[in-house]
């Protein structure tokens, strides 16, 4: 059954990051079931061209369409920002990120602490600057920001990781404080566990940094769950399209948990 009625994001245009995984992908596929054009952007050309292909089966309008763009790199980002003014972009969902691997402390790379952060604040950051200011032209609009609960509290050897999601919690709060002033409402979603690729590599590399074999930790991380299971990507996706929507016009500069109940406070 359908969460979303066919015009709850009637008349948007939403542009989505990192579409090429699994929470992208389900968040562009859900907005442009609920009415939206969608433009979806990410690096992994044959990817795109799969979801090019099945946008058309969900939105055969002409609406919906990819743009393949790495938004570290700032001639990609002002290219893949035009295209979103083109369309009279309203809304942005930024969904790009990387992981990185469980690493000590002390044996961080320079490199891949700046990698971590570049893709999943910096660059996020600067992308969001270039659509913000038609946003405002257009005086109105809605931002959601995808975190993490590890955005909310620290986690085993995931430090850059961690720091990269805390600093986009607050660059939700605090943008959300400015651009309310313009109509445009900023929040983020949290989400623990999620069944995608990415997830599931996350329960690999901590069981690999526990000594332990993937199936018992993938047991203990859903025996630590209230709700005893993973999240989906549509789990996530229909939370980010509810904040997209009208229905939570009054939610500003919110981080929203989806976790099965895993972090109360």
């Amino acid at each position: 059954m359908p969460t979303f009625s066919e015009d709850a994001l009637g008349g948007e245009s939403v542009v989505v990051t990192g579409a090429t995984g699994g929470i992208g992908w389900s968040v562009a596929e859900r907005a442009a079931k609920a009415g939206a054009g969608v433009l979806a952007t990410g690096r992994d050309t044959d990817r795109l061209e799969e979801i090019d292909d099945r946008l058309a089966e969900v939105d055969a309008s002409g609406r919906t369409t990819t743009h393949e763009a790495d938004i570290t790199n700032e001639a990609e980002r002002v290219e893949l920002a035009s295209k979103a003014e083109q369309m009279g972009v309203t809304m942005l969902v930024n969904a790009a990120g990387i992981t990185g691997s469980r690493t000590d402390f002390e044996d961080l790379s320079q490199h891949e602490v700046a990698e971590i952060l570049d893709l999943n604040f910096v660059s996020t950051l600067r992308f969001t600057q270039e659509l913000y200011r038609s946003m405002k032209d257009r005086s109105g609009g809605a931002i959601v920001n995808i975190a993490s609960l590890s955005g909310l509290r620290g986690t085993y050897k995931s430090i850059p990781y961690c720091s990269s999601k805390f600093a986009l919690v607050g660059f939700t709060q605090s943008l959300a404080l400015e651009a309310i002033e313009h109509d445009i409402r900023v929040n983020a979603v949290c989400p623990g566990w999620v069944d995608t690729e990415m997830g599931r590599e996350g329960i690999r590399s901590k069981a690999e940094a526990h000594g332990r074999a993937y199936d018992e930790q993938l047991e203990r991380e859903l025996d630590a769950i209230p709700s005893k299971r993973m999240s989906t990507p549509d789990d996530v996706a229909n939370a980010v399209v509810y904040l997209l929507s009208d229905a939570s016009e009054n939610i500003v500069g919110e981080s929203l948990k989806i976790s099965g109940g895993s972090v109360l406070r």
